[in-house]
């Protein structure tokens, strides 16, 4: 079924009694191909593809620990997760959410706002997308809300939602494509470390498994309104201008990114760092501190204990836990990847076969059997298989992003075997699953 799109243009601003309607989008409305920019395009979300080769992943851990808590409705408020999904439709917020709500069913919760009465603001609020050639969705804003809604328990990749549409290029040769969206700056293309990558190299969905984490661009998320507030005419990828500039200031591997108070230690060197940076400092190439929000006060002149940072420190024992505390809390449930002996990436056709060692398979697209025996790893991340993959008494076996047609059979893991599940990319397989 082809996305659905429709109009922009607001009819009226509904009353409060109006607004608070099952938050189903209508049925009939053109397709991707016929999107205009500022078009409201419904989508999935495996079919939203990215436009950058990393996300922060302690963002997402802050919302995935919070979409699974209660503390949100123990406090009389529907779920996080109801009010991203929300504002990401450009329907406000949630107006209720009950037991029975799902992502996956939007008439199950309501929104503040109806659909066809969207308030200006709540279009500019949305995230974005360019439709390009072959009418393929790109992802220009709402990497890491996206991906939050789809790694939640009651979200996936069929999960729809809708997107104001940025522009329609799909008229464009791929070349021709990317060099408008280079033009626009609505592509990033650098990696964590700095290295200049070609838009065949990013990844073709969303998903923690397949856009890997950049630590920084999560230091980043948490200073916000701390030591830098994005400005009104932000540019795109503001957050990855300020990762690129601390991480040759900060020093990470000093700091417990699990202990939630050295996080907040890296968080306040970072923050204060931006802060007391003189404004007109480039930052990046033609943009300064005061051009990317610089907060010339820390902590807008407050307190350590009042502000953004206090609510950013409440532990998770507080009834409104801070981002720190829900991200490190988050993080601490996922167990370490082992190293990998051997990693394969691109297209591989053969049997691969290990014995020792951890083989590891990282955006890799496989024709033919994966089998690993006799205490083996294999790390399977973000990847393609067409054919059976077989663990028997591996050690260690993660499977997390993955399209496998084929059968998956794990049996007797001698330490841990994961398929799907917790900050765990959701796998589409096309065969039985066993896991035992």
């Amino acid at each position: 079924m082809p996305p659905a799109a429709q109009s922009a243009v607001p009819p009226a601003v509904p009353s409060p009694a109006q607004s608070a309607v099952p938050s189903a989008a209508p049925p009939t409305a053109p397709s991707a191909a016929q999107a205009r920019e500022g078009d409201l395009l419904e989508v999935r979300l495996r079919d939203l593809r990215p436009t950058q080769p990393n996300i922060g992943h302690d963002q997402i851990h802050y919302k995935l620990g919070r979409y699974a808590g209660t503390k949100d409705t123990d406090s009389g408020r529907p779920n996080k997760r109801f009010d991203d999904w929300c504002e990401t439709d450009g329907r406000g917020e949630a107006a209720e959410a009950g037991p029975g709500a799902t992502l996956r069913d939007p008439s199950s919760f309501r929104c503040t706002i109806a659909t066809g009465a969207e308030t200006p603001a709540s279009v500019a609020a949305m995230k974005t997308v360019v439709v390009g050639p072959g009418n393929a969705l790109y992802l220009t804003d709402g990497h890491h809300t996206t991906t939050s809604l789809l790694e939640t328990t009651d979200g996936g990749p069929d999960v729809r939602v809708r997107m104001r549409v940025q522009a329609n290029l799909s008229r464009l040769t791929p070349a021709a494509f990317w060099a408008q969206m280079q033009a626009r700056s609505w592509v990033w293309l650098r990696t964590a470390d700095g290295t200049t990558i070609t838009p065949q190299q990013l990844p073709d969905r969303i998903g923690l498994a397949l856009l890997p984490d950049d630590p920084y661009r999560g230091l980043v998320y948490l200073t916000r309104d701390i030591g830098y507030s994005p400005p009104a005419d932000a540019p795109e990828y503001l957050e990855f201008f300020w990762a690129s500039w601390l991480r040759t200031r900060i020093d990470l591997g000093r700091y417990d990114l699990h202990d939630p108070a050295s996080y907040l230690r890296a968080v306040t060197d970072a923050s204060q760092l931006m802060s007391s940076t003189p404004g007109d400092t480039e930052i990046a190439p033609g943009r300064t501190a005061d051009q990317l929000g610089r907060m010339a006060r820390w902590n807008d002149g407050k307190a350590a204990d009042k502000g953004e940072f206090g609510d950013l420190s409440r532990p998770i024992t507080d009834p409104r836990p801070g981002k720190v505390a829900y991200a490190v809390d988050s993080r601490n449930r996922v167990s370490a990847t082992p190293a990998c002996t051997r990693t394969v990436t691109g297209a591989y056709t053969g049997p691969l076969t290990v014995g020792s060692g951890v083989l590891c398979l990282d955006r890799a697209r496989v024709r033919g059997p994966v089998t690993v025996t006799g205490g083996a790893s294999l790390v399977l991340r973000g990847s393609d298989v067409t054919g059976p993959v077989t663990a028997t008494r591996a050690r260690v076996v993660e499977v997390c992003g993955a399209r496998v047609t084929g059968p998956v059979v794990v049996r007797g893991s001698t330490e841990r075997a994961r398929v799907g599940g917790w900050a765990c990319t959701p796998n589409e397989v096309r065969g039985p699953v066993v896991v035992g």
